[in-house]
């Protein structure tokens, strides 16, 4: 059958997708990475099983991501390819987004930027620590939530206006180019009576604004304009006002494209192609 099967063992997730032999994408699926090969293992036969699929009907795997280093040769016997992340990374995020460039992010447990261009460069620019693993362990710490389906339940009831400092609350007008409703400082403003709501609304915002920032500056490096935003956390409901507000103050394009969590798979899967000839 020809089956490609991309597989991203992440920090917090795994990640696997399969594209039929026109490249098209049969399905995707994710599971909690309690430990790298429990998941990769798990996923995989998922996937196998719920499609009807022998070891036989899969061409190959490209299997990348941090968990990608605990294993060994071939899986079951089915050629396995080693897809170095970054490029991973790059080529999915420019195939999910139709774009030819752009300044590719991903927020997984930590965030990394990449250059991509579909001429083939894919240049690692700068990673942060500031990710996922950030959001989930400070929620922990502050409201005793870690679970990411909970963060996300919770965030969307928060109102910032009892956490953030924003340019409004120090000046009567704009400063610089900064509108009011602009943020001077996270958690600056913190209330006595904030909720466990405001307060995750409150992280959300310090962990993609810190990103946002870094993207911009990610684009002035690269001379574009264009940022695609791959991960998990770009399913956060905030994620979207957030980025736009970048948009507004700093003139930066953000695409989230569907099925941005499985960015670095399908890429892996892609990429791979290169290396199966």
């Amino acid at each position: 059958m020809g089956v490609i099967l991309g597989i991203d063992i992440g920090g917090s997730s795994t990640k696997i997708v399969g594209l039929a032999p026109d490249l098209s994408v049969i399905d995707m699926l994710r599971v909690k990475a309690d430990d790298p090969l429990t998941s990769l293992y798990g996923a995989m036969g998922n996937f196998l099983s719920t499609h009807h699929l022998q070891l036989s009907d899969i061409r190959h795997i490209a299997l990348t991501g941090v968990g990608s280093s605990y294993v060994e040769g071939d899986i079951y016997g089915v050629k396995t390819i080693k897809v170095e992340e970054f490029p991973s990374v790059g080529v999915g995020g420019l195939a999910l987004s139709g774009k030819e460039h752009a300044v590719v992010v991903s927020m997984g447990t930590g965030t990394s930027f990449l250059w991509a261009n579909k001429g083939g460069e894919i240049r690692h620019l700068i990673g942060s620590g500031v990710g996922g693993g950030t959001l989930a362990g400070l929620s922990s710490l502050t409201t005793g939530v870690h679970q990411y389906a909970l963060i996300r339940k919770l965030c969307q009831d928060g109102d910032l206006s009892q956490i953030d400092l924003t340019i409004g609350d120090m000046s009567k007008g704009k400063v610089g180019t900064l509108p009011p409703e602009a943020t001077a400082a996270n958690f600056a403003k913190l209330a006595e009576d904030a909720t466990s709501a405001d307060k995750m609304r409150g992280l959300v915002n310090l962990v993609l604004q810190a990103i946002g920032t870094m993207s911009v500056l990610a684009c002035r490096t690269c001379g574009t304009n264009t940022v695609v935003l791959t991960g998990a956390l770009t399913m956060l409901p905030p994620a979207h006002e957030t980025f736009e507000l970048f948009t507004q103050l700093y003139g930066v394009e953000y695409i989230i494209p569907e099925n941005a969590t499985f960015a670095t798979a399908i890429g892996a899967a892609l990429y791979s192609m290169r290396r199966d000839r």
